[in-house]
């Protein structure tokens, strides 16, 4: 099987939109740039698809006009956060002109939604004692952001304020 690459619709800001997230994203890149030619659709010389790569993970983002454009909470990246450093960098980053949503969720400057997810959110919410992931639910229900340490405090019954 060949592999499968996220294709971006956005309406005219496609290089833009890359560029930001070749900001936040280690490692990443632009692989190429198409541009329209004589025979349109677009203006010619004007950026049509930009092929690039965010950590290692190839994308291609689309100027396809305002006509389809438009992201939806359907579809989501999810970025897998080791440490809380990057937690806050990530939510710190695309929230920047963006939305907080819930739970993780955000929606940046461009309508894209992100989870950004502690690596250690499996196993707290999947926790063998039925009682601790309810807690430890229970308490990611009331996050924006998520702070996993608040939540494994959640699952050992102890409480405290959460930002």
């Amino acid at each position: 099987m060949g592999k499968i690459t996220p294709f971006l619709w956005f309406d005219d800001q496609a290089e833009e939109a890359v560029k930001f997230y070749l900001s936040v994203f280690p490692n990443s890149r632009i692989l190429q740039i198409a541009r329209h030619g004589e025979g349109g659709p677009g203006q010619a010389g004007t950026v049509m698809t930009v092929h690039f790569e965010l950590d290692g993970n190839e994308f291609v983002a689309l100027n396809g006009g305002p006509v389809h454009y438009g992201f939806d909470e359907s579809v989501s990246f999810v970025v897998d956060c080791a440490t809380d450093e990057e937690v806050d960098h990530y939510w710190e980053a695309l929230t920047d002109g963006g939305e907080e949503i819930a739970c993780g969720w955000l929606k940046d400057r461009y309508g894209l939604r992100w989870q950004i997810v502690p690596t250690d959110l499996p196993s707290v919410l999947g926790d063998p004692d039925p009682e601790r992931a309810s807690r430890a639910m229970q308490a990611m229900m009331t996050m924006k952001k998520l702070d996993i340490h608040a939540m494994k405090d959640a699952a050992d019954g102890v409480t405290r304020q959460v930002d």
